[in-house]
């Protein structure tokens, strides 16, 4: 019912910035919550930052001071502007939303394909 599509990975120089986005798209649902994730390696999946429709934020403590997470309600985009960025934020980047039907007031998560985010040193 709802799909994410993300862009604005690539290759970036260590303290060079990138911005992600990620779009939700479908019909008949009101998004709880929007958040990125990341994940290494080897690694877990690990939550970046996430932001509610009221705007209230939160960050991963790696990334506090370096990373800031908003979104386009009108356009059901969230983006995740990264700055300083570190070898260590190597990782494929997914966006994720929380969502709920209108009519069945189902609540639902929705997941993006991942985009690659790498730094070199």
């Amino acid at each position: 019912q709802v799909q994410l599509v993300e862009s604005g990975g690539g290759l970036v120089q260590a303290g060079g910035s990138l911005r992600l986005s990620c779009t939700a798209s479908g019909t008949g649902f009101s998004i709880n919550a929007m958040g990125w994730y990341r994940q290494a390696p080897g690694k877990q999946r690990d939550l970046v930052a996430a932001i509610t429709s009221s705007n209230a934020t939160s960050y991963a403590d790696s990334v506090k001071g370096r990373f800031t997470i908003s979104r386009d309600n009108a356009k059901n985009t969230v983006y995740l502007q990264m700055n300083s960025l570190k070898p260590e934020d190597t990782a494929v980047y997914y966006c994720s939303a929380t969502y709920r039907f209108v009519l069945t007031w189902k609540l639902d998560t929705s997941w993006g394909q991942g985009t690659q985010v790498t730094v070199s040193s």
